[in-house]
């Protein structure tokens, strides 16, 4: 279960110094995109750097990478076990993410890497990752309603959570598209703690992020994803400010170029799994900014305003699908195949919505193309959405966890 504080990771990591700096990244979405253009900017710029992101994608060790490479199995169950082994015979009880958590960071020790790049697993103030003292720079994405019942209801609560991880005197790099609400929260917050400077992506920075622009017209990245590619430059350019290495903007365009981020408006070949011809879109969109923007994404590039979309959705429980389903922008000719993920490795409170709630809450949104129960038959589920789809789109959406299973199968059929 979510146990947040700081007490057991404190303990977890008594006796272990961390020598590497770290970039510390906080907020509701993007989070992770910015932790993945931030690791490949600084390894291009010969910087050794490591990478912690949750939950993790296909194996529990995919979510720590040292110079854009997954550490070696071996090397983490290792780890692992030296922390549980710790936790047992100190009584701590540690969290199952305060355990990852502590791995992540001792193999980053072990590997003498420079940087972290670190993602809060969950709010920010009382989150594991939070353990750490002294950042080279905090990072602060994009905020919105989630995770309510442990962050707080109103966006000013939640943003307060977020504002956890800034340090006095640690520069903060902000999203100045959040609402004026959270800015207000994050400057007051800054100010009382003496963090700073607290530097507004993109408004403050326009001259600094032009060099930016050929990637964003190269990659046709959506307006979010320039905020989160802008939000890393900034914070890597601070990086080798402070670690007294030379601006490296070639270096840093040519790994932001490089960078690969799953499951985030990818376009994705699922031949092997279906024999589907036509590559389909797989989002891990489950909160209401994220399907906002995958649907604006949807009805800007590949939506046929004549031919209904046909959506393979898996969700979480707890998340309020009344509020979620309308931003993802169904056309009511739409099609809905509903699924269930799988167990997730590590966290064994997930758990995925029945697929017949979901599909009651299409139906009474006015949805009134062909709907279906997979159950927990995804690779059916893919299968059936083909054949209901023809060569029109198919996007796989709702969680992170389906896109984990969607892309674990294709690894196991294409790697048998």
């Amino acid at each position: 279960m979510i146990h947040p504080g700081l007490t057991r990771i404190s303990q977890l990591l008594r006796h272990v110094a961390l020598p590497w700096r770290a970039i510390h990244v906080a907020g509701t979405n993007g989070k992770g995109s910015v932790c993945a253009y931030a690791s490949a900017m600084l390894h291009a710029a010969n910087v050794r750097t490591g990478r912690f992101t949750s939950p993790h994608l296909i194996d529990r060790w995919d979510c720590i990478t040292v110079d854009e490479q997954i550490v070696d199995e071996l090397k983490f169950r290792k780890a692992e076990q030296a922390v549980k082994d710790r936790d047992l015979a100190t009584h701590i009880r540690a969290s199952e993410f305060e355990l990852l958590t502590a791995t992540a960071f001792e193999l980053l020790v072990q590997e003498k890497v420079d940087v972290g790049v670190i993602e809060v697993g969950l709010g920010g103030r009382y989150d594991a990752t939070n353990v750490i003292e002294d950042p080279l720079v905090t990072v602060i994405t994009n905020i919105g309603k989630d995770h309510q019942a442990l962050l707080g209801d109103t966006i000013e609560e939640i943003a307060m959570q977020k504002a956890g991880i800034m340090k006095r005197g640690v520069p903060c790099v902000v999203d100045a598209t959040n609402s004026p609400a959270v800015l207000k929260v994050l400057e007051m917050s800054a100010q009382e703690i003496g963090a700073g400077p607290l530097i507004h992506v993109p408004t403050e920075v326009v001259g600094e992020i032009a060099a930016l622009r050929p990637v964003f017209l190269e990659q046709r990245l959506e307006h979010h994803q320039q905020t989160n590619l802008s939000l890393a430059y900034v914070a890597s350019q601070i990086v080798l400010q402070k670690r007294a290495l030379k601006p490296q903007t070639p270096a840093i365009l040519r790994g932001a170029r490089r960078t690969f981020w799953p499951g985030r408006l990818q376009t994705l070949d699922i031949a092997a799994l279906t024999g589907r011809r036509e590559p389909v879109v797989l989002d891990g969109a489950h909160n209401a900014e994220s399907a906002e923007a995958l649907g604006s994404f949807v009805n800007k590039r590949i939506r046929n305003k004549s031919h209904p979309v046909t959506w393979v959705i898996a969700v979480s429980v707890g998340k309020n699908l009344r509020e979620l389903f309308p931003l993802l922008g169904f056309y009511h000719e739409d099609n809905i195949v509903a699924v269930e993920f799988g167990a997730v490795d590590g966290m064994p409170w997930v758990r995925p919505t029945d697929p017949f709630a979901i599909l009651e809450v299409a139906q009474s949104l006015g949805i009134s193309g062909l709907l279906y129960n997979a159950g927990r038959d995804v690779v059916g589920g893919l299968k059936l959405a083909d054949n209901i789809a023809t060569a029109n789109p198919v996007v796989i959406c709702g969680s992170l966890y389906l896109v984990s299973d969607v892309l674990r199968l294709l690894r196991d059929t294409e790697n048998p």
